[in-house]
Parts: C-alpha cells; sequence; structure tokens
C-alpha cells in the first residue's frame, strides 16, 4: 500500500469491491423500486418484504404494497436473471389513527397453507387472498393490532389439512391489552384470549409462544393459558423482574374484542378515502423489472424455515403495566424500518392520564425501550436478545421451552436493529422442515456501525451453533454493494420470506467447470523451446521426435467434428448445478432489495486466495506477488476435511489445486524468495490431494513441458486452475541464458519436490478416478525420469541423498514406465548405460540387456554406472535366460575378454541352456580360440573327460616350447630351480611341492604345473596319451624338463633311467621311494584325489626290483653324507623289500654294521618271524591231517563193512 493509499478518502476506498470471505453474500433481487406511485416522493421506504410463488409483496411507508411477479429466465440458459414485473400496486384498507403519523405497511403475513395474507397496515389487519391480494372475509378487520403472527414454525407452512379437512393455521394478534388467538382457515375464528398487554412480538413452538412486550420478554403456554416471565430487554431497566424461569402465571382472559366487522369498508377512515381503499392494480403489465434472483425452475415451498424473525432475552416475573402501552407503541415505530428523523407515531389508543407516583417515591431516570428481537433457532430454543441501549452491544441468550439457558451467550457489536437465523445448526436432529437446509447455523443482524470517519449500515454475521471459543466463531461485516453513497448509510431490513429463492453464481460455474488446457497453445511455449537448446543439447535433440510422436498419437483416431464444443456444452451443463443457491433470507436498504445468500465454498475461500495475491510489474508486464502464508493456512484449514455433497467435494478439490499451484508457481519465480521445505511439503500434500492433473506442473517447468501427452481429447481442468496456469505460462519471461534457466527451473529444491510429486502420482496407476490414464502417466514417468537423471547428475558421488536418488532410479526403471521407447532416448541422451539395462531387464529384453553391458564393459562413455564386475554380471546373466542363441554369442564374446570365466558359461551346471563338449570346443574354436585350453581344463580335471588330454597336454607343450624358444630367461630359471632344490638339506619337499610354492605368476610356469599333473597324474593309462611324440617334442629341452622326462621313461618302462634322474639329476629321494612303490605310474599324483586304489599299485616283486634298483642309484650319490644317510633310511624303512643277501653284497665293506644295523635288525626278525610261522603253519598243517584222518576212519565205521559179489 502506497502514501496515496494512506491519504484516499474513506469513500472512495468502500467502492472498491472487497473480497467476499465472509459466510453470507448480498445478491440482487430487484433494484430501484417505484416505492412512490406518481415518482414524486423520496421519502418512502420499504417497510416489509415477503416472497412466495414467484410473488414478491413490497410493504412501504406509503401504506402500499408492491405486488411483483417474477417472469423466469430462458429454461436453455440456467445463467440468466429472472424479470419482475408489477403486477398491482394495493393500498390496504386500515383505520384511520388518531394522529397523522402513519407507519405504513408494518407486516405482510402469508398463509400459503389456507392460501391467505394477513397484512397490519397503520395498526390494522386485513385479510386478502393469495396470490393477487383480493380482500376476503368480507369487511373483516382486526385494530387496533400492534403485530399479527406467531404460527407454529414446528409445522410445514404448505400443508394440507388432516383428515380430509379443510386447511387451518393458528395466529397470534396482539391488541393493546391482550393477545387474541385466531384460527384462520374459510372464514377467520377467534379460539382464546390470552391477557398479556402490550406485547410487540411473539414466535411460537407447538403451543409454546415467546413473546416480548416494550420492556421484557416472556414465554407463554397458548393453550394452557400460562406464562412465565422472562428478564427485561433492556438490562438498565429497574423495573422489578424475576429469575429465569419465574413463577408461573395465569394468563387466561375473559373479554372480547378485537376482532370486529364494518358494515363499510371505509367505516372510520377519512372521508375521500373509502372508495380508493380498495384493490387497485397497475395498469401496464409490459414495464419489467430486472432483479438479482437466478433460478434454474420454478420456485418450491421451504421446508426448513427455523424462524421469521430473532430473538435473545433474560427472564423476569411480570408483565409491564398497561400504562407502558404509549412507549411500547412508540418504541415498535423506532425500529420499524422509519428513519431516525421521522416524528414518532401516537399508538392508536392510549390513555391520556397517567398514575402519580405514590408520595415519598424517589424519582428515577427515564426507562430506555429496546426493540425486541425473537428467533427460533431449533425446535426446542428461542434466542432473546438484550441490551443498554440502541448504540450500544447486544447479547444473545438462549432458553429452552421450559425458559432455562441453553447455551452460551452471543455478543452483538451494536444492539440489532433486525435479527433471522439460519441453518438447522451442527448437532441438532433434523426435523421434516429442516431436513433439506444447511448444518451451519448462522445468525445475522441489522445494525449501525460506527467507523472511523462515519457510521455505516450492515449485517453482522456469526455463528450460533458453536462455543464462543472454537476458530469458526469469528464475525462478519456484510454491507449492501449499492454504489449510492446515500443508500449505504440507510438503515438494512432483514426478514426470513416463506418461499425460497433461486441464485444461480456464474462465478462458481466458470471456476469449477471444467476447460481444456492446452499447453501448447500458449505465446510463450516457441521461446521455452529454444531455451531448451541452449540448456541440454540432449534434450533438445529429442524435441522433435517427441513432437512428431505427438501429431501421429493425437492424429490416429480422429474427433467427431465439434466434438470439443460438445464437450464443453456438456461441462458447462454439469457446472451449472454447482452454481445454483437457494435461499430465504433477504436484505433491504433505500430502494434495493436483495437475497441474502449463503456464499458459497468455492467463492468463499478463493476470495481468501485472491486476497494473498498482489499484483507486481516486471517489464512492462504484471506478475502476482503472493502471500505465502495466508495460502498455508488456507491450506493446513482444509487439512482432512471430508466434503457431505458434490459440490463440496469438487470445491475442496478446486481450492487445493489452485492454491497448491499458486504456492509452486512461487517457488519457481525467479524473483520470489525460495520456498521452504514445510511449504514445499504443504504444496505437495494440496496439490496430490486436490488431485490436479500432473501435466499442468509439467507445463510450468519448461525443461519438462514437452514430455506432456495431452492424448486425443486433451487435458481438463477446472477453469480457475487454468485461468492461473494460462497466466504464467504467457507471462513467462523467457530467457536465452543457459545457467539462468537451469539455476532457476531445475534447482535442487524444486527437482526434490518433483520427486516426491511424481511419485506420489505413480503410485495411483490403475486407479479408475483417473481420466486420461494412459497419457497421463506416460507424461509423468518420462518427467521424473528426467528429474532423477538431473538429480543423480548433480548429486555427490557418495552422498547419502545420491544414494536415495539412484535407488529411486533404478526402482523406476525396474518397475517399468509406460513412455518405454521415450525412456530409452532420455537414458541414451544422458548417457546412462546401467539404468537403461535395467529399463530392458523389466521387459524382459535379454538381447539389449546383454548389447547395453557389453557397451559398459568395453568401455563406451556413460555416467554413474553401477554394473560393478560386469563380466560376471553377464555370465550370471547367460545362466538364467534360454536363448541358445543370446548365450552362444555372448558366450564367446566373454570367452575372448575372459578366456576363465567365459568357459564358465558353457560349463555351467545350473545354466538353462546346455551344449555338448564337442559342440562348445567347435564354437570355441570358431569363436575364442584362446579360451579352448580353459574349457579343455574344465573337461579333463573337473569332468575327467580323459579323451581330451593329448589336446589338452599339447597346448601346454605349446606354451612352454614357445616360451622356451623365445626366451632364455626362462630356461635358466628352471635349471635355477633344480640347483636350489638339490642344494636343499633332508628333510625336504618333493620338487612338484618345491616349484608349487615358489611359483612364477606366468602363464607357461602354470601350464608347465598342469603338464606334469596331467603327465605323472592317474587320469589314465600310458596308452591315453602319446609318450614317444611327447619325448619327441620335448626333446631340445630335456635338461630344462628333468621331470618330464621321468615321467615319460616311467611310462615307457625305462625304471632305472628314471630312478637315475630323480637321485641324480633332481636329487628327490621322496619322489623317487614313491615312484617305486606306484610301480612309475603316478608320481605327481594331486593331493586332493586321496590314496590310490589297491589293485592299480603293482606287485611287491615289482617294487622290490625297483627298490634294488633305486639302492643302487642311493650308493652311487656323490655327497658321502647324504648318500649314508637315504641308503640307511631307505633300508631301515622299506626293508622287507630287500633281500639281505643281496643287500650286504652291495653295502661297501668299508661301511660299519652299525650303518645298516636297522636294517640288519629288521631283517633277523623278519627271518624270526617267517621261521616261526612257518614252524606253526607245519603244526597246523598236521593237526588238520590227523583230524581229515580221524574224519574218515569215522566215516568208515559209520558206512560198516561192504560185500562186493563177483559177477
Amino acid at each position: 500500500m502506497g502514501p496515496r493509499d494512506l491519504e484516499e478518502p474513506t469513500s472512495r476506498k468502500r467502492k472498491r469491491p472487497a473480497p467476499e470471505i465472509g459466510p453470507f453474500v448480498l445478491r440482487s433481487l430487484l433494484e430501484d423500486l417505484p416505492l412512490s406511485a406518481d415518482g414524486d416522493r423520496d421519502d418512502v421506504e420499504i417497510n416489509c418484504v415477503e416472497f412466495l410463488d414467484r410473488n414478491l409483496y413490497v410493504g412501504t411507508s406509503a401504506s402500499e404494497i408492491l405486488h411483483f411477479f417474477q417472469i423466469p429466465p430462458d429454461p436453455e440458459d440456467a445463467s440468466a436473471k429472472p424479470s419482475y414485473i408489477l403486477a398491482s400496486r394495493l393500498p390496504p384498507a386500515f383505520h384511520e389513527p388518531p394522529t397523522s403519523a402513519r407507519p405504513g405497511v408494518q407486516q405482510i403475513l402469508l398463509l400459503p397453507k389456507v392460501n391467505k395474507a394477513c397484512i397490519l397496515c397503520n395498526w390494522t389487519v386485513t385479510f386478502y387472498s393469495l396470490p393477487e391480494l383480493s380482500p376476503v372475509f368480507g369487511t373483516t378487520q382486526i385494530r387496533p393490532c400492534n403485530w399479527i403472527g406467531g404460527i407454529d414454525l414446528n409445522l410445514d407452512p404448505r400443508g394440507a389439512g388432516q383428515d380430509g379437512k379443510s386447511p387451518a393455521v393458528t395466529v397470534l394478534a396482539s391488541l393493546n391489552k391482550r393477545i387474541r388467538v385466531i384460527k384462520i382457515s374459510e372464514d377467520p375464528r377467534g379460539l382464546r384470549v390470552i391477557d398479556f398487554p402490550g406485547s410487540m412480538i411473539s414466535v411460537r413452538r407447538d403451543s409454546f409462544a415467546c413473546v416480548a412486550d416494550a420492556r421484557s420478554y416472556a414465554l407463554l403456554d397458548v393453550d394452557r393459558l400460562q406464562k412465565i416471565p422472562l428478564f427485561p430487554i433492556s438490562s438498565l431497566d429497574d423495573s422489578p423482574s424475576g429469575n429465569v424461569g419465574g413463577h408461573i402465571e395465569d394468563i387466561s382472559g375473559n373479554s372480547a374484542g378485537g376482532l370486529s366487522r364494518s358494515t363499510s369498508s371505509a367505516q372510520g377512515y377519512p372521508a375521500g378515502l373509502s372508495d380508493d381503499r380498495g384493490h387497485g392494480r397497475s395498469t401496464s403489465l409490459g414495464a419489467f423489472m430486472s432483479g438479482g434472483s437466478r433460478r434454474h425452475g420454478p420456485a418450491g415451498g421451504n421446508d426448513e424455515r427455523s424462524g421469521r424473525e430473532t430473538p435473545e432475552g433474560i427472564f423476569r416475573e411480570r408483565s409491564p403495566s398497561p400504562a407502558v402501552a404509549t412507549l411500547r407503541a412508540a418504541q415498535w415505530d423506532l425500529n420499524s424500518g422509519q428513519s431516525a428523523n421521522k416524528p414518532l407515531p401516537t399508538p392508536p389508543t392510549v390513555s391520556a392520564t397517567t398514575e402519580a407516583p405514590p408520595p415519598g417515591s424517589i424519582p428515577t431516570s427515564p426507562p430506555v425501550y429496546l426493540k425486541p428481537h425473537i428467533v427460533s433457532p431449533t425446535p426446542q430454543e428461542f434466542l432473546l436478545v438484550t441490551g443498554t441501549g440502541p448504540r450500544d452491544p447486544g447479547v444473545g441468550m438462549f432458553v429452552n421451552l421450559d425458559g432455562d439457558p441453553t447455551r452460551s451467550t452471543l455478543e452483538f457489536d451494536k444492539y440489532p436493529d433486525e435479527l433471522v437465523v439460519d441453518g438447522r445448526g451442527v448437532g441438532v436432529d433434523p426435523t421434516p422442515t429442516t431436513m433439506d437446509g444447511e448444518e451451519e447455523g448462522f445468525v445475522l443482524a441489522s445494525m449501525a456501525r460506527d467507523f472511523v470517519e462515519e457510521q455505516r449500515y450492515g449485517i453482522e454475521v456469526q455463528r450460533w451453533d458453536l462455543d464462543p471459543g472454537e476458530a469458526e466463531t469469528g464475525k462478519f461485516w456484510l454491507e449492501t454493494p449499492s454504489p449510492n453513497e446515500a443508500e449505504q448509510t440507510a438503515r438494512i431490513g432483514l426478514r426470513s420470506v416463506v418461499d425460497l429463492g433461486d441464485i444461480y453464481f456464474d462465478e462458481v460455474v466458470d471456476r469449477l467447470r471444467l476447460k481444456r488446457f492446452q499447453p501448447f497453445a500458449i505465446r510463450s511455449m516457441d521461446a521455452s523451446i529454444l531455451s531448451l537448446h541452449s540448456v541440454d543439447s540432449r534434450t533438445a535433440m529429442s524435441l522433435e521426435r517427441v513432437s512428431g510422436e505427438r501429431e501421429l498419437f493425437e492424429s490416429s483416431d480422429s474427433l467427431p467434428e465439434g466434438w470439443e464444443e460438445h464437450r464443453n456444452e456438456e461441462e458447462l451443463q454439469f457446472a451449472q448445478r454447482l452454481g445454483h443457491c437457494r435461499t430465504h433470507l433477504v436484505a433491504w436498504s433505500g430502494k434495493n432489495i436483495w437475497w441474502v445468500v449463503r456464499n458459497p465454498l468455492a467463492l468463499r475461500l478463493d476470495s481468501i486466495i485472491s486476497a494473498a495475491i498482489a499484483p507486481r510489474i516486471r517489464n512492462v508486464q504484471t506478475y502476482p506477488s503472493l502471500d505465502r502464508r495466508k495460502l498455508v493456512e488456507l491450506i493446513n484449514s482444509i487439512r482432512g476435511r471430508e466434503a457431505k455433497t458434490e459440490t463440496e467435494f469438487l470445491t475442496l478439490g478446486y481450492i487445493r489445486q489452485r492454491a497448491g499451484l499458486l504456492l509452486f508457481l512461487s517457488g519457481i519465480d525467479a524473483l520470489a524468495s525460495p520456498l521452504s521445505e514445510p511449504e514445499y511439503r504443504i504444496t505437495e500434500d494440496a496439490l496430490l490431494e486436490g488431485g490436479l492433473d500432473p501435466r499442468v506442473i509439467l507445463a510450468l517447468v519448461p525443461y519438462l513441458r514437452n514430455e506432456i501427452l495431452e492424448g486425443r481429447t486433451g487435458i481438463w481442468i477446472h477453469g480457475g486452475v487454468k485461468d492461473v496456469a494460462d497466466s504464467f505460462i504467457t507471462n513467462s519471461t523467457p530467457t536465452d541464458n543457459p545457467e539462468v534457466m537451469s539455476d532457476s527451473v531445475m534447482s535442487d529444491h524444486i527437482l526434490h519436490f518433483l520427486r516426491r510429486f511424481l511419485t506420489a502420482w505413480r503410485k495411483r496407476k490403475g486407479f479408475g478416478s483417473i481420466a486420461n490414464e494412459n497419457e497421463v502417466f506416460k507424461s509423468v514417468d518420462a518427467a521424473l525420469l528426467i528429474v532423477l537423471l538431473q538429480l543423480d547428475q548433480s548429486s555427490s558421488p557418495n552422498g547419502p541423498k545420491e544414494n536415495s536418488v539412484r535407488i529411486d532410479l533404478y526402482a523406476l526403471v525396474d518397475g517399468g514406465v509406460d513412455c518405454f521407447e521415450r525412456a530409452i532416448s532420455l537414458l541414451e541422451s544422458h548417457r546412462r548405460l546401467y539404468p537403461l539395462s535395467r529399463l530392458y531387464q523389466s521387459r524382459k529384453m535379454a538381447g539389449e540387456v546383454l548389447a547395453t553391458w557389453r557397451r559398459i564393459i568395453e568401455g563406451e562413455t556413460g555416467e554413474g554406472g553401477d554394473l560393478g564386475d560386469g563380466e560376471q554380471r553377464v555370465r550370471s546373466y547367460l545362466a538364467k535366460i534360454r536363448n541358445t542363441a543370446l548365450v552362444e554369442e555372448y558366450g564367446v564374446w566373454l570367452a575372448t575378454r575372459n578366456p576363465r570365466l567365459g568357459v564358465q558359461v558353457f560349463a555351467e551346471d545350473r545354466s538353462l541352456v546346455k551344449f555338448q563338449p564337442a559342440q562348445v570346443v567347435r564354437i570355441l574354436r570358431e569363436g575364442a580360440p584362446g579360451a579352448v585350453k580353459d574349457y579343455l581344463e574344465y573337461l579333463v580335471f573337473d569332468k575327467s573327460h580323459a579323451e581330451y588330454i593329448n589336446e589338452l597336454i599339447a597346448y601346454y607343450l605349446d606354451i612352454v616350447m614357445t616360451k622356451f624358444e623365445e626366451s632364455k630367461e626362462a630356461r635358466e630359471i628352471l635349471a635355477q630351480t633344480y640347483e636350489s632344490y638339490r642344494a636343499l638339506r633332508p628333510p625336504k619337499p618333493t620338487y612338484r611341492q618345491f616349484i608349487t610354492d615358489n611359483m612364477v605368476d606366468e602363464e607357461w610356469w602354470h601350464s608347465r604345473l598342469r603338464l606334469l599333473q596331467l603327465l605323472g597324474g592317474s587320469q589314465g593309462t600310458a596308452s591315453e596319451y602319446d609318450v614317444a611324440a611327447i619325448l619327441a617334442r620335448i626333446a631340445p629341452y630335456t635338461q630344462e624338463l628333468v621331470p618330464e622326462v621321468i615321467i615319460l621313461d616311467g611310462r615307457q618302462g625305462q625304471h632305472e633311467e628314471a630312478l637315475k634322474l630323480l637321485t641324480h639329476g633332481l636329487g628327490d629321494y621322496d619322489t623317487a621311494i614313491s615312484y617305486c612303490l606306484r610301480g612309475g605310474s603316478s608320481i605327481y599324483h594331486p593331493i586332493i584325489t586321496g590314496t590310490m586304489a589297491r589293485e592299480s599299485l603293482p606287485s611287491h616283486e615289482q617294487q622290490a626290483k625297483l627298490f634294488n634298483f633305486l639302492l643302487s642309484e642311493f650308493l652311487q650319490i656323490e655327497d658321502v653324507s647324504n648318500r649314508i644317510e637315504q641308503t640307511s633310511s631307505l633300508l631301515e624303512r622299506f626293508g622287507s623289500w630287500f633281500d639281505v643277501g643281496y643287500v650286504l653284497r652291495l653295502i661297501p665293506d668299508s661301511w660299519s654294521v652299525e650303518l645298516v644295523s636297522g636294517f640288519l635288525v629288521s631283517a633277523l626278525r623278519r627271518i624270526v618271524r617267517e621261521r616261526s610261522e612257518t614252524m606253526i603253519a607245519k603244526a597246523l598243517s598236521g593237526a588238520d591231517n590227523l583230524k581229515v584222518t580221524a574224519s574218515l576212519i569215522e566215516e568208515i565205521d559209520a558206512a560198516g563193512p561192504s560185500i562186493e559179489a563177483e559177477s
């Protein structure tokens, strides 16, 4: 607000339309009424208004009733306003008052149940028929009468008679000294008289009527004729009064009166009026008057009326004295809508004398008379108003039918001029008359408030059904929308009419109806695309393709011509139901009448949003500046609120969408401060709960706008939301600076918001309530993928957020995306091959998965790859697929890169694709020759396929021989190992263990170890590989390949040569002993295979022969100490294989007996043992012989002699 705003006069400020954020608004019913018949009087005012069945009755201070008839609008146009014509101008008959003061038409009481109207004009009640107001009941009048009413609010005013009887209505008429109970049917009939003088107002529920005179309130039982005094109207009234729920008084009266018949309609009236006070009608029916009501159909009856006027109060024990009648009548006129400057009328019949105060009494100040107000918000309660003065605050008090207080009091800023209630109230059980009404209960009070420079009239609105401490108990001030300054300072009348009026809010329709949102038809779209080209060439490259796909998709199935116009018409017709409201409250001031209608929730909340937006100018364009705090408060106020009607459901969704959208736009505004994290969360919740199409959000971010797929029917959103989005896109200032573009549009805060928002939307897949689901989720998936790629690219490689983002990225592609082709393009453009492979995996596209992994493994440039051990991943994946061609192709590729790992593809037992060994060998020879050896090793060593031994040996020999031919160093290394091994002192490992422990990490070394294992192992006999060919191959390097020569000699049976090389060439004595025990068949048997089978071992004689050869070689060892040690050990350990005589002949004579004592002792023991064993065996044999002989004798004896006869 600038300085000029502060200096602007108050009168000018009020001309600006204020946001209508209150629960009620005023909508024009009729404007500029012709209150004066000739148009020459400006002092005529509206006193009362009634409405029934499209008939509007207006009572004026000129003692006339203006009868207007409503002309319905065009049924085809629901937004059109009805028109009114003046049907008649009726001057009701009345008895001329004794004074010149005439208040005019004071009451219009419509009785639709009996089709009658009671009109109180200048203290005289006359009766008319409805709707044309023709006089009925002859000349029957009620005079002098203060008011007429007291209809039972528990009954339907339109209900028919019971049991076939004629309908009837019971009313109460207030005479000067009593109340008359009258039954009106075909004829008026007095029922009873209530002794209650000076009554001014009455509201009745069943037989209980709450009434008031000039000073106090009371409860009457009109059937039992009893009264409970309540409390004074003015708290300054010092007259004696009782407490609430005071004693019961009898109010039965015996005197009749008040109902009279006159023989002439002009009786008691001044001359010249008797002929004019009849039924006068307007001569012209063509003068139409436009009103403010909008209708969808004919007006119906109101089944929910809770009261015509509004009350409140405290308790009083006794009724005011009859002497107060003059003051009571004056006070009624003061508050009946007359101008404050008009002289007070004199009551119709007042005694000119008053009782003098008794002697000795103390004079008191004159009492303050306030207009009583009584309304009945519920069937069990009355609301009464008390105060201290007309310009002081008022207090509303609730009492039940027993006169006891029920609720907390209400406070009015000023004592009300008029009072009405609306709504049955929260927690109040509905009745047949309130079943269709609104639940929230409001009390509306017409009053004058003092502002800084002036006094203004308006309507104060507050809830009556809530405790004062509750959040929704705030007060609202409602002023008339009249542009006339004089009319704004005039009193406002307020009334609850019989029938409901129809009001049409075209603003609600415009905001809630669905309209097509076309993000690509906005003027700034081209500029946004141009900016994108400078931001990211990868995205720009795909825009043309995406646009082409969109055009192809949207033109594939053409819609019928004019479909959009037809859809717009359907949406308009649907939304027009939402803009229709009904009310039974009217207000008037000056010459205008308004409907007082509940402010639709959409307009009420939308006004709060509008109040939070202030215009701001930038680059000759107007931009909104947002009060975020107000929007956040609004969103929080409707959080978790459950809709009770269709209109409320749509309204809450619209408000959440619009408020959330504005907050989001504020966050991406380059000139505004960024949203805080709680504000982003609130924005996210509002948009999600409101159900805003996520494509609208994407349209506001140029980086994502081109991911939108509109579909054949486009995007349809609420009109109020569309206006916000269109305005932002249109007013967006494009920039060619890529840094500004990326910082302002794709900041981390916005990206994380979009990540959460779009992820939440993806969880709604499959919901039947989402229109255009296919296009929506294709757009969402593509946009979310871009957001995650952008976040992952800008995240720290080792940060916790990066892990979370990457997890979400992988979850997205793993779960499958609807925009599959677009996702491939995006991942390719961002060079994210690993997520691309996971995307293919989600579709079980094994070929594409393997091709992508091959690109990664072969080193194609990529970002953020998490493939890990790619080759191992490929091997594992190949074992899980059933495509033989793919397994063969990528198995060969992997074997080429990593032979040892590649052959596992073909050798895997759990693989779903099986290959025969011969087939694998052929495949590897053709595609990966370097892996053949590894596969052969697998077959020979793991699967024991002996038929491949020769081929594998050939591979090993090729490797070793090639190395020896190329490298003298390799040969020297081997020679050095022999020298080093021979230099070791016993005990020492075998040569094989020695070279294994001192391994050289080169292929030829490993191949030689494998070669030794094959040549000297137990894989097969000598016939299973070509010994001669191998010997020929290694002939040039026999000095370097001593173990190989030993093995081959053994295979050929040349054991002496083999043992000689083992003893003297290698010095491997343990292996030489093993050679003798095994017969030279497997001196390099693998340890893991365990002991050899007994049948594969040589005989004892063969072993003894080999040991004899070995003993001869041991005795030729050059080192004497070593010779003696090895020979003694051999004889002692394996003496049983030697002949003692042979050993003694070989041992040199120079050796002492002690050196072979172990052998000799064991030999002698063996001889003794053998001799003993022989003797035992001989004795056992003799015993067996005797046993057999004895058995023979026994058998002979048993058989007896036999005689053989000679033939």
